[in-house]
């Protein structure tokens, strides 16, 4: 399997990738909104774009889709319930359904509802395993549930899939919040040293070169994985003394959801 990060440089911090089959050239693109840069990373590569997989129904997302359509023929690809949401969908998949490119690449289809009720991540069935988690999981934080979305779901994708994961799962989110998401965990959990020597190791961070963290990191430094942390749960209680001295992994979660939309 071979990936290409492609950093957009837009104000939302968007990533875009390429995911390429070595035997055939083919490749799919994930989220291209930047479609000129997709298509001439494409090109440099001497890989054709055949799909294009959205993760959700959001513009950032989507707004390419004309342009790679048009320059490729490429068939587009998304959660089903998206249909009414995503112009052309030539393909709407459920969890467990395997998006294949070329001859090589196998990625299993996650049913990942929080962002919003209808996005979709992709796992690979590689050696090395790799997620492609939209806006559900990013570096240090997790998506917002704003525009369509919901906590309660957001904090059961993380709790019945994501944290099944495997260690060395590599992290490619779709977009790149990491000195801020870093931030927020030193803010929640001040004694965190692992996020503390991350931020260092971070400063002027390049997003061109962007940090790929394994879920093993994740775990380590992303708050919302850190539930059961007695130092998260103590700055809660301060903000928050109705959530007692044990709180459940769930209040935890969507109190911590509840501070980052206006951190």
């Amino acid at each position: 399997m071979l990936v290409k990060q492609i950093w957009t440089g837009n104000a939302y911090r968007n990533f875009n990738y390429l995911i390429a089959c070595a035997e055939t050239g083919d490749a799919l693109a994930i989220d291209p909104l930047d479609f000129g840069k997709c298509l001439a990373t494409a090109s440099v590569q001497a890989w054709k774009i055949t799909q294009i997989l959205n993760t959700h129904e959001h513009g950032d997302h989507i707004g390419g889709n004309e342009g790679v359509v048009s320059a490729t023929g490429a068939s587009i690809v998304a959660h089903k319930n998206a249909k009414d949401k995503i112009p052309n969908m030539s393909r709407g998949v459920v969890a467990g359904d395997v998006v294949r490119i070329g001859t090589t690449v196998d990625l299993e289809c996650l049913d990942t509802p929080g962002h919003t009720m209808s996005h979709i991540c992709l796992l690979s069935k590689t050696d090395q395993p790799a997620l492609f988690s939209g806006d559900t999981l990013f570096n240090a934080g997790a998506g917002n549930c704003h525009n369509g979305g919901h906590p309660d779901e957001l904090y059961n994708t993380f709790n019945e899939q994501l944290d099944k994961l495997d260690n060395n799962t590599l992290i490619y989110p779709g977009h790149d919040y990491l000195e801020t998401n870093l931030q927020f965990t030193m803010d929640r959990e001040p004694d965190n040293e692992t996020a503390q020597q991350l931020i260092h190791d971070c400063d002027n961070h390049d997003p061109e070169n962007s940090l790929v963290t394994t879920l093993a990191q994740e775990r380590q430094v992303n708050t919302f994985f850190r539930l059961d942390s007695p130092s998260v749960i103590a700055r809660l209680q301060e903000r928050f003394p109705e959530i007692g001295d044990q709180p459940d992994p769930r209040s935890v979660f969507l109190k911590l959801r509840e501070l980052r939309n206006n951190w």
